[in-house]
C-alpha cells in the first residue's frame, strides 16, 4: 500500500516536472507557439551561410524564461508573469517580434492619457497605403520609394490638420512569390477634421496617394475613423488601433513558406526602418530601445514580487517549453547561456 502510494506520488511528480508552459499556463501558449516559428526560421537561415550568425542568435533567444507566480486581479486565479529572458534581436526572429510589438504598445497605452489631456476632444484615423506588387529582388528599391512618398505625403494641405502619427511597414508574400509592401499608419486629428472642407475623403485619400507616390494607377487606399464598438470606450478603440498598426512587419508564415523568398527579404530590408512617428506622436514608441527587461517586463503590471520563480526552458525535440528548476533558484548562468536541450529535469 505505502509503496503503491510512493508510486503514485513519484508519477504526478515526474508528470508536473515535464509540464509544458501551455498546460500549466494556457495564456501562455503564444510562447510556444512563437518560439516553434523561431526554431523554424532559425533552420532557414542556418542553410546559408551568409547567415549562419543570424542562426546561431536565434538559437540562444528566450532559451530560458523565468516568470513569477501572480494573481488576476480580475478573477484571483494564479497565473505565471514573466520575469526575466534575453532575446536575440535578430530582425525576424518571430519571438522578438512578437515582443518588440508587445511593448511599442504598452509604450504607446502608456502615453496615451497624457495625449488625450493634452489634445482635447482628438480623434483618430487608421490608414493604409499600397502600391502594386514587386519582385523580391526590387524589395528594397521600392522600399525607399515608398518612403520618400510618405515624406510628399505628409507636407500635403490634406495632412495639415495631422497632430500626430504613428507608420509601420508591412510586406507580405504574394502568392507568386512578389513582395507586397504597403503602410499603415494611425493618424491623431483635431474634431474639426471631420468638419466641412477640412474632411479628406477616401477617394481624395487616393489622389494624394498616387500623386505622392507618382504612380500611374490608383491605387488601394483605406481610410477609417476609429470607432468604439458596443461596449468599448474610446481609449479601448484607440488602443485596438494602435495594436493593429504596431503588428508584425513580416508574418511568421511568409518567412517560412518560401525560404528562398525570405532570405532575399532578409537581404533587401537589411538596415531599412519599419517604424516612423511625428508630430505629437513624435519618439513615443521609443525605437530603437529595447533592453531584455523591457521587452520581457511588457507583461508586468506593479503588483508586489516576491522574488520567488518559476523556470522554463525550450526542447526543439517537443518544440515546447518545459518546467526547468534550475533556473528557479540559479538565474544567471541559465539565462546568458539557455540549455535549449532535450533533457529531463531531475
Amino acid at each position: 500500500m505505502h509503496c503503491c502510494t510512493c508510486r503514485e506520488h513519484n508519477t504526478r511528480r515526474l508528470r508536473h516536472q515535464d509540464s509544458s508552459l501551455s498546460d500549466l499556463s494556457p495564456r501562455d501558449k503564444p510562447w510556444e507557439v512563437h518560439r516553434a516559428q523561431a526554431q523554424d526560421v532559425q533552420a532557414i537561415y542556418g542553410e546559408a551561410r551568409e547567415f549562419e550568425r543570424l542562426a546561431e542568435r536565434i538559437g540562444k533567444c528566450s532559451g530560458v524564461l523565468r516568470f513569477s507566480k501572480a494573481h488576476d486581479p480580475e478573477t484571483g486565479e494564479a497565473r505565471l508573469k514573466l520575469k526575466e529572458a534575453q532575446f536575440c534581436r535578430v530582425r525576424h526572429c518571430p519571438v522578438c517580434q512578437w515582443r518588440r510589438s508587445l511593448m511599442w504598445q504598452a509604450r504607446f497605452y502608456q502615453a496615451l492619457p497624457g495625449l488625450i489631456e493634452a489634445h482635447t476632444g482628438a480623434r483618430w484615423l487608421f490608414l493604409t497605403l499600397t502600391v502594386r506588387n514587386c519582385p523580391v529582388d526590387d524589395l528594397r528599391a521600392n522600399l525607399k520609394a515608398l518612403n520618400a512618398s510618405w515624406g510628399r505625403l505628409v507636407k500635403r494641405p490634406e495632412f495639415k490638420l495631422v497632430q500626430g502619427w504613428i507608420r509601420t511597414t508591412e510586406v507580405t508574400r504574394g502568392k507568386d512569390g512578389s513582395a507586397h509592401p504597403h503602410f499603415h499608419a494611425l493618424l491623431m486629428v483635431p474634431p474639426s477634421y471631420f468638419r466641412g472642407q477640412s474632411y479628406v475623403k477616401q477617394a481624395r485619400w487616393v489622389e494624394v496617394w498616387q500623386s505622392c507616390a507618382r504612380l500611374n494607377y490608383a491605387p488601394s487606399v483605406d481610410v477609417r475613423a476609429v470607432h468604439p464598438r458596443k461596449g468599448e470606450d474610446g481609449t479601448e478603440a484607440i488602443q485596438k488601433a494602435a495594436a493593429e498598426t504596431l503588428k508584425y512587419a513580416v508574418k511568421p508564415a511568409d518567412m517560412t513558406t518560401d525560404p528562398e523568398w525570405f532570405m532575399e527579404l532578409t537581404r533587401q530590408v537589411h538596415k531599412l526602418r519599419f517604424v516612423a512617428t511625428g508630430g505629437a506622436l513624435k519618439n513615443v514608441l521609443k525605437e530603437g530601445q529595447e533592453s531584455d527587461e523591457e521587452l520581457a517586463l511588457t507583461d508586468g503590471d506593479g503588483e508586489a514580487d516576491d522574488g520567488a520563480r518559476v523556470g522554463f526552458n525550450w526542447r526543439p525535440a517537443d518544440r515546447k517549453y518545459r518546467r526547468y528548476r534550475q533556473a528557479d533558484a540559479e538565474p544567471s548562468a541559465l539565462i546568458h547561456d539557455p540549455r535549449q536541450i532535450d533533457i529531463e529535469d531531475g
